[in-house]
């Protein structure tokens, strides 16, 4: 199954410049400030020297990380259409046999750290992104430096606030505010070389090599701020099913690219002119009477990249839900055309809270700063990791060439992790507890559903025998109607339907045993949607029916089985009227070693987060059946 892919068109451009390029467009606003921070641990000096290597070394690993390694390949491996490190996750679990098992299952579970540190990111952007730009209030009028955390607090919870009416409406202007910002930023830019041409030298990549290897105890430390030039790279990739591969690399080389690289030469141009630029080079650029709007054109920007990043999030975690990393979340489709754009309260929420702590505690871009880079240089390592070894696998590439070329690309992105865990002491430490406690859950919630789904397994016996002793119960009465009992699988019977017969005697004269599965595929097409298995009896009216989905699919029940063939259903089912059972299972802790005491616990306690069954599969409610049962593990 091949997803289509998208045409190529102006209006596909435009869309994606509003939601995949707001946080890599909007680091001009703070890279350059916090490289030359003098409050930073490691400060880089202030020199000539030191200017044309550190803008140097920014541009070419722009050009390293985001265009060669995102845009020129990552984006060629795609899972039916999806990108982005759980796409690369799905491919890995799918394509993967034999000796390569254990190796593809290790990238996994890089994999799935680095969607950990996905969420990490998801609290810092939003926070770091507003904060930078209100602080260019400081600049207007140096008595509102007072308003920047409380102004910052009150736009972000209003940001949170509106996620549950969806992006659609306010998205049609993303992408005309995202031009004027980049179309600003590129001729202010402009404006800023002007004034020193000579910064155009740094473009040459001598610069960049001179730096490294005639000052690498400065440079080494600069690359924990360089990294802030390319935060955002993984929206290029994970986007890619909404926008296409072509739409997203014409965005990036035609306007994006360009505009941030003539900021930061600007920049460096105005703090060649006067090394006290350096307080503020992006706002500096223009003249004082245009920065109150530069201000609020750049708050509108960075609101647009806190919006990505939190509808990123939403992504992530619908699809490790669906993939079994987390339990069933509440997911609300916010538009009727575009099926990508769905709402989950309950990370909505997690997101709030934990982006205010981070505004109040830090209460500075420069000092989130330290932090941010950590998720960045962690996911874009994995993210190539994971690349290199599909790409050995799928790609005709010479070995060679590969190899080679992933050498030199994974010797970029672990020079910047290296210069990251310097700031460790200094704020890098939070990235990664967020990171290694969603870790932590997600592969918990993992373990544990696997062993709920063998003691269930257990405990509901064999459906075989189950329906076998159906037939032989001359005492059991059938009664009118359809009924639906959700399953885990075709092996074990499900407890719902054991509990009616065994306490009721009683069985609907038209049963379906239903079970769901998630396809390693991002959408499954209707015809493909669902299978039928008559278990051995083409009359007795029990037929078990196989719905597939895929991650990204919104998984509608009703509307499954009105796909189901007439000719097959052994008889006419009334689906208006049906009734639906579901299995209410209430976890215990046992004493059975299957997992850490604490995992344990661990586990019991996010399963209470876990979204209504009936909501989550669109059952009607005045017509489902819950019955429950405990489960120890």
């Amino acid at each position: 199954m091949s997803a289509q892919p998208q045409k190529f068109s102006v209006a596909l451009v435009v869309g994606a410049l509003g939601v995949v390029f707001g946080d890599i467009g909007t680091s001009p606003i703070y890279t350059l400030q916090t490289v030359f921070n003098p409050g930073d641990p490691h400060p880089v000096p202030v020199s000539a020297t030191n200017v044309y290597g550190v803008v140097s070394t920014l541009f070419w690993s722009v050009m390293i990380v985001v265009t060669v390694t995102y845009v020129l390949l990552a984006m060629r491996i795609d899972n039916d259409g999806e990108g982005g490190i759980m796409a690369l996750i799905t491919l890995l679990r799918r394509r993967v046999t034999g000796q390569s098992r254990r190796a593809a299952m290790t990238l996994a579970g890089l994999g799935i750290f680095g969607a950990a540190l996905f969420f990490g990111d998801s609290i810092i952007t939003p926070a770091i992104s507003v904060l930078s730009a209100v602080e260019g209030l400081k600049l207007v009028q140096p008595s509102l430096g007072e308003l920047v955390v409380p102004l910052t607090a009150v736009i972000i919870v209003v940001l949170f606030l509106v996620q549950r009416h969806g992006t659609e409406a306010v998205g049609r202007v993303f992408g005309p505010v995202m031009i004027a910002w980049f179309v600003t930023i590129g001729g202010f830019g402009i404006a800023g070389v002007t004034r020193h041409p000579a910064i155009l030298k740094a473009l040459s990549p001598a610069y960049a090599i001179e730096f490294l290897a005639g000052h690498f105890g400065i440079a080494f430390f600069a690359l924990a701020a360089i990294v802030l030039s390319v935060t955002g790279a993984e929206a290029l990739y994970a986007d890619m099913g909404h926008f296409g591969r072509r739409a997203i690399a014409a965005g990036w080389l035609w306007l994006v690219l360009p505009a941030c690289t003539l900021s930061y030469l600007g920049q460096g141009a105005l703090i060649l002119d006067d090394p006290a630029n350096i307080a503020g080079p992006f706002f500096l650029l223009v003249p004082s009477w245009l920065r109150l709007p530069l201000v609020l054109l750049a708050t509108a920007a960075t609101v647009i990249a806190a919006q990505a990043v939190i509808t990123g999030a939403y992504s992530v975690a619908s699809q490790a839900a669906q993939l079994g990393y987390l339990p069933r979340l509440r997911v609300a489709h916010t538009s009727a055309e575009q099926i990508g754009q769905i709402y989950v309260p309950w990370i909505n929420w997690l997101l709030l809270v934990s982006v205010l702590t981070l505004v109040f505690a830090f209460r500075s871009s420069a000092a989130l700063a330290y932090a941010y880079g950590m998720t960045v240089t962690g996911t874009i390592t994995i993210t190539t990791l994971m690349f290199l070894y599909i790409a050995r696998r799928t790609w005709r590439t010479p070995a060679w060439l590969l190899y080679g070329g992933g050498a030199i690309l994974l010797a970029v992105d672990l020079l910047f992790v290296a210069a990251n865990l310097t700031k460790i002491v200094h704020g890098a430490w939070l990235p990664l507890l967020i990171a290694l406690t969603a870790f932590t859950v997600m592969t918990t919630w993992q373990r544990g559903r696997s062993v709920v789904t063998a003691r269930r397994r257990f405990q509901e016996g064999s459906l075989r025998e189950f329906i076998d002793g159906l037939h032989a119960d001359t005492a059991l009465t059938r009664v009118p109607g359809t009924s639906v009992f959700l399953n885990r699988g075709k092996e074990s019977a499900p407890l719902a339907m054991r509990a009616n017969v065994e306490h009721n005697h009683v069985r609907h004269e038209h049963v379906l045993i239903l079970s769901i599965e998630t396809q390693p595929v991002p959408r499954v097409p209707d015809e493909d949607r669902v299978t039928m298995d008559d278990l051995g009896y083409a009359d007795d009216g029990i037929v078990f029916v196989t719905v597939r989905y895929g991650y990204m699919d919104a998984q509608n029940l009703p509307a499954a089985l009105g796909l189901l063939d007439p000719a097959r259903t052994e008889g006419s089912l009334n689906l208006d009227e049906a009734s639906y059972f579901l299995s209410k299972i209430e976890l215990r802790r046992g004493d059975t070693p299957t997992m850490a005491a604490w995992r344990k616990r661990l586990f019991i306690a996010t399963s209470y987060i876990t979204a209504d069954a009936a909501e989550h599969f669109c059952l009607p409610r005045d017509r489902t059946v819950i019955m429950g049962s405990h489960v120890e593990v």
